[in-house]
This record gives C-alpha cells, sequence and structure tokens, in this order.
C-alpha cells in the first residue's frame, strides 16, 4: 500500500475527505519525526511504538572488495508492533 491509497483508506474508513485524511496523515508524519528527532518516544496503545536507538560503530566488509571498513554510529528509528496488531496480523 502506498501514501495514496493509505489516505483513500483513511478517507474511506473514517468518513473525511481525501483531503482532510492526506492532511490528517501529512500532520501525523510531520509530528511523529519531529518527536523522534528530539528523541521522544510514541506509544499508540494496541498499534505499537516508535523510539530511537543508538547504533554503535562497528567494522563491516565491502561485498565487493572484501576489504574491512568502518561504519559510524548512528541513530535508527525502530517500531514495535502493539498486541492488537500482532493478533490482526497473525
Amino acid at each position: 500500500m502506498n501514501k495514496a491509497q493509505l489516505i483513500e483508506a483513511i478517507a474511506g474508513e473514517s468518513g473525511l475527505t481525501k483531503a482532510d485524511a492526506k492532511k490528517a496523515l501529512d500532520g501525523f508524519i510531520k509530528v511523529t519525526g519531529e518527536a523522534l528527532k528530539k528523541g521522544d518516544r510514541i506509544a499508540l496503545v494496541g498499534f505499537g511504538s516508535f523510539s530511537v536507538s543508538e547504533r554503535s560503530a562497528r567494522t563491516g566488509r565491502n561485498p565487493q572488495t572484501g576489504k574491512e571498513i568502518q561504519i559510524p554510529a548512528k541513530k535508527v528509528v525502530k517500531f514495535k508492533a502493539g498486541s492488537e496488531l500482532n493478533d490482526a496480523v497473525n
């Protein structure tokens, strides 16, 4: 499902217009990104939680040459599905 299909599904499920559903989705994406950038955790009960985790620096290997390379430390976004979402999928 791409963004346009998600907007259409949200509009159909909620009774909003597609324009309002797009504004709501864009707002959610913006607010979520800003909160994660600050290091906050976002928990949606039953759906899941978004958080930021630190990935430490490590040594990797270039698959073409086999030469060792240094991979720098960075922050990564993690999503942990909630129990209701897990139950719906399974």
